[in-house]
């Protein structure tokens, strides 16, 4: 077999097709792993290479919902948003060390490219400065600028003090924002676990209210109403329990206080994650129910955040959870309309233009570099190193015998 550069190999994890194989023979598989790289590669890129070259702006096209309600203001807000819902995706993986040479190379690139866009965007002179306090909708694009950090404390340390400053006083500056009353309050608590988690002054009572509201808003069988009504969508997923989770990691080593919610918390997960691992059909599909359908593979946050946490229940084995997500990322991004000059587009399969929502701009379907999770765990991990195993879906439509599923009320 001939040798394969490393520059060759690197341009293959960037969504190029090169593979070391002689003439006449089939091209070389590529592990799941490798495949997702190259789909987060190809999704994050224009992103986070035109922030550090301080273009964003200028590149990024200017795309909103066809039901968008105030145009002129979702575009003023559409660069925060795609900054927070990347980074918040790929973070575990910027946190990790080590793996091939080619990965490694890789994440060398995208931590050069996230620590001067980060500078970029805080700098009040640089073209892609970026304002936190325009708007409302400033508040949730915060809040995932700050699980971010949350999740790769090596972001918060490599970004240098002088920005650690001006991140402190952007996130800040959202607290002038009133949450809507449902999922909206996880995003101020998570700004003000953000300040805790780097020894700043924070506010106890936003992050209390919002745990102790979504008490009030559990409803059963591992799901929340998100605010005052249930609705049968992915709001669960998106939101409430990565956020939830992330709140316990840094609130539990603060307050003991906590400690029977957050046993009922972790329940929940575990059940909740039971009924996202059920959603996911053989091919890879889906329910295309409620708002923010857009948010492609999103829709899995909740799952994938398990994953990468190893809480996994134990009837999910982590290779059968990577298969199923496997198979939602190559569902929801084969499309050839996918994207449009390097954009995702706005749509579940391809371009669907109808399912977009009244707030949904070029930088909201982003949310969906979420189910990329896992690539924080090692290669050597079980997740990434198990066997190919069939998923709940498959088992059941293949025919075989499997134990039946019932609801649990975990109050």
């Amino acid at each position: 077999m001939r040798k394969i550069s490393t520059i060759a190999l690197v341009f293959a994890l960037l969504g190029g097709t090169v593979y070391a194989q002689k003439k006449g023979k089939p091209k070389k598989q590529l592990s799941d792993r490798q495949v997702w790289l190259q789909q987060m590669d190809r999704m994050v890129k224009p992103v986070l290479y035109n922030l550090a070259k301080d273009s964003l702006r200028l590149v990024m096209p200017k795309v909103t919902s066809v039901h968008i309600d105030n145009k002129e203001h979702r575009i003023k807000v559409q660069y925060v948003e795609v900054l927070g819902r990347v980074l918040s995706g790929i973070a575990p993986w910027l946190q990790l060390e080590g793996g091939s040479t080619e990965e490694v190379a890789l994440r060398k690139q995208y931590r050069e490219w996230v620590i001067q866009g980060m500078t970029n965007a805080l700098d009040s002179n640089a073209k892609d400065f970026m304002n936190f306090d325009i708007g409302g909708q400033q508040l949730v694009d915060a809040s995932y600028v700050a699980i971010a950090f949350i999740r790769a404390p090596w972001l918060w340390e490599n970004l240098g003090k002088k920005n650690q400053e001006l991140l402190r006083k952007s996130i800040l500056t959202t607290r002038r924002f009133k949450p809507v009353f449902s999922n909206w309050l996880l995003f101020s608590a998570m700004n003000e676990i953000f300040l805790a988690k780097f020894g700043y002054e924070w506010d106890n009572m936003r992050v209390d209210y919002a745990l102790q509201q979504m008490e009030q808003w559990y409803v059963g069988d591992g799901m929340y109403s998100d605010g005052t009504s249930f609705a049968y969508d992915y709001y669960n997923s998106y939101v409430i329990h990565p956020f939830l989770a992330s709140l316990m990691d840094v609130m539990g080593k603060k307050d003991r206080a906590y400690e029977n919610m957050f046993g009922k918390i972790r329940k929940r997960n575990e059940r909740y994650a039971v009924i996202q691992e059920r959603l996911i059909n053989t091919d890879g599909t889906y329910p295309a129910t409620g708002r923010s359908i857009v948010y492609r593979g999103g829709a899995f946050h909740h799952l994938a955040d398990m994953a990468w946490r190893k809480a996994l229940p134990e009837q999910l084995s982590p290779q059968q959870v990577r298969c199923a997500l496997t198979a939602v990322i190559n569902k929801t991004l084969e499309s050839p309309s996918t994207y449009k000059n390097g954009w995702l587009t706005i749509g579940l399969y391809g371009s669907q233009p109808d399912l977009g929502d009244f707030y949904n701009n070029q930088g909201s379907p982003y949310i969906c570099t979420n189910i990329f999770l896992p690539l924080g765990l090692p290669a050597s991990d079980p997740f990434w190193a198990g066997a190919p195993a069939k998923w709940t879906a498959q088992k059941i439509w293949s025919g075989e015998d499997f134990p039946n599923d019932h609801s649990q009320s975990l109050k």
